[in-house]
């Protein structure tokens, strides 16, 4: 069981469903709309339990989970969801140790969670060209305790990337193809390429683009969620639905033969299908 300590991050959320992030300080009081609650009430004492403010209204005090930090995030543009995100995580093979270039930051959803990702022993490089973003998006990342893994640059990536044989690198920019040539130099090979367009225009663009550079096992996607009212007497889907975020498209970088004796090689050796292994 957690136990609450100095410092910790911690999530109160009321019963009618209002959530409030902490920062664990001795001494501080939060102010909600159901009463006050002491942050020494709290310090030393188990977490996913309940509390009450001075007025008597129970809390629960909850460790917070990525997705709850990504939805709580200032923002300032629209966000990478968690639908979107979790994919992306898997697509990417983002795991602890994963060097990760990013651009553009925006509010730094998307970066929160792939520096928790990469944490300890990983890295995240995350490029903005807007200066209030950048200022946004270090504020977010502090308020997490996650800043100590990402490297925030404020910078126009049409420079190009500082980063080498990054092991993935994910753009989330208006014109993801005009960067294609910066983004192949910053990868090692085999490494993850992904991206994020909110229209099909822009999914065209990029995939004639990829067509003449060293990009293998493209996919593109759109996922969709439907959440349902957890009322068991009246189970149905909620009445809001977002219907679109973006689409999402993924490939890997491949090295470019040698040889043109060598990429003959492979494409005889290829002829004969793809073996299954029983």
């Amino acid at each position: 069981m957690a136990v609450a300590r100095a410092g910790d991050l911690v999530l109160l959320l009321s019963a009618d469903e209002k959530r409030f992030f902490v920062r664990l300080t001795p001494g501080e009081v939060l102010h909600t709309h159901k009463g006050q609650i002491c942050h020494d009430d709290l310090i030393g004492r188990p977490l996913g339990r309940q509390v009450r403010s001075h007025t008597g209204v129970p809390f629960l005090a909850l460790v917070p989970s990525i997705h709850d930090l990504v939805m709580s995030v200032r923002r300032a543009t629209q966000i990478v969801y968690p639908k979107d995100i979790g994919y992306i995580l898997l697509k990417m093979n983002v795991v602890p140790g994963t060097r990760v270039v990013e651009a553009g930051t925006g509010s730094g959803a998307l970066t929160t969670a792939l520096a928790r990702y990469v944490a300890p022993t990983g890295r995240v490089y995350s490029y903005e060209t807007r200066e209030d973003m950048y200022r946004l998006a270090a504020r977010n990342l502090a308020r997490t305790g996650l800043d100590a893994y990402v490297d925030l640059k404020l910078r126009d990536i049409a420079e190009g990337f500082d980063e080498r044989d990054a092991d993935a690198l994910f753009l989330d920019v208006r014109t993801p193809w005009t960067f294609l040539e910066q983004a192949a130099a910053a990868l090692r090979g085999g490494g993850f390429f992904g991206a994020l367009v909110p229209t099909t225009n822009q999914v065209i663009e990029l995939l004639k683009e990829m067509e003449h550079g060293p990009w293998g096992d493209l996919e593109v996607c759109e996922i969709l969620l439907r959440r349902y009212k957890a009322v068991p007497e009246r189970l149905r889907p909620e009445d809001r639905l977002t219907p679109h975020t973006g689409y999402l498209i993924f490939a890997r970088k491949i090295e470019r033969f040698s040889t043109p004796e060598e990429a003959r090689d492979v494409e005889e050796s290829n002829d004969g299908g793809v073996e299954e292994v029983p």
